[in-house]
């Protein structure tokens, strides 16, 4: 069985890397070519396109940045979808539109393949940490072709229904890290402004009960915040956006969803938007009179 892998940024390369590390035959396509080199030289196969990868390999996996990315890599004469054929695989890891990936299910299925919608939870520190988690949708008999790559990169895998809600869930999952971002930022400047210095605001929340793993890797960036973005401000607001879509749809409201995407306009506002999306502590500092957090 050869996997390929489709979107070698930030975390599809890191993903890559863990199926080369497990001694898969994988063969990758990035847009920027010079970016994969790393993966080449650890035995990747570079393909030519994206409808290239999908020839050579039996599972198809792609993690883009977000619902227009993922159409240009599956559709036309050089996508993805035009190498499928029967018995391959193809596997969506992208947060996207769940409409765009049950519109695309369709398309595969058209094709005698079968899709998976299977985006993760965590980062670039979680991955190389082997603690990445899966949400899967889709046939469960389909996931089991390819449990093995997704265990080589990593150890958790949730199966929640049928094609569309495991990006749905990883939807849900994004807003909770935006809003706890949120409450934190509050809570550390709140401290500051009594008195409790932002070293020890920050210690003591970490080792408070509202210290959640993403807390516990973010919440040092109100300190100093990191040159390169885990996941930067638009990437998170494009995220909120597809959450707040979706609470039109169903009727479901969320306040602290909308705030938070508004703080995140602050930190816009303020030319922050190619840090980490934890730079919201910087709008509320602003706000708040406190001086914001240092930069790498």
């Amino acid at each position: 069985m050869t996997p390929g892998f489709v979107g070698l940024g930030a975390m599809g390369g890191r993903m890559a890397k863990r199926l080369l590390d497990a001694r898969f035959p994988l063969v990758g396509y990035n847009r920027t070519a010079a970016k994969a080199q790393g993966l080449v030289d650890a035995g990747m196969r570079l393909a030519k396109s994206p409808r290239d990868v999908a020839e050579q390999a039996d599972a198809i996996f792609t993690m883009v940045t977000d619902s227009a990315a993922l159409e240009a890599v599956t559709g036309g004469p050089d996508g993805i979808l035009a190498g499928l054929g029967p018995g391959k695989t193809y596997v969506e890891m992208s947060t996207v539109s769940p409409d765009v990936t049950r519109r695309l299910g369709g398309e595969v299925a058209a094709r005698g393949a079968a899709m998976l919608d299977a985006p993760v939870s965590g980062s670039p520190i979680t991955l190389e940490a082997g603690q990445l988690a899966f949400v899967v949708g889709g046939d469960p008999a389909v996931l089991e072709r390819v449990r093995p790559y997704l265990l080589a990169i990593g150890p958790t895998i949730t199966h929640v229904g049928p094609l569309g809600l495991a990006v749905t869930m990883k939807i849900a999952v994004n807003l909770g890290l935006a809003v706890q971002m949120l409450a934190f930022s509050e809570a550390v400047l709140l401290a500051e402004k009594a008195g409790v210095t932002r070293e020890r605001a920050v210690e003591a929340l970490m080792k408070s009960v509202v210290a959640s793993p993403m807390v516990k890797y973010r919440g040092p960036f109100v300190l100093r915040m990191p040159a390169e973005a885990l996941f930067d401000v638009d990437m998170m607001q494009k995220d909120l956006r597809l959450a707040l879509d979706l609470a039109h749809t169903f009727g479901v409201t969320m306040p602290s969803t909308t705030l938070t995407h508004e703080v995140l306009n602050m930190a816009r506002g303020l030319g922050l938007a190619q840090y980490d999306f934890a730079v919201m502590f910087d709008a509320l500092a602003n706000l708040s009179g406190l001086p914001p957090s240092k930069k790498e």
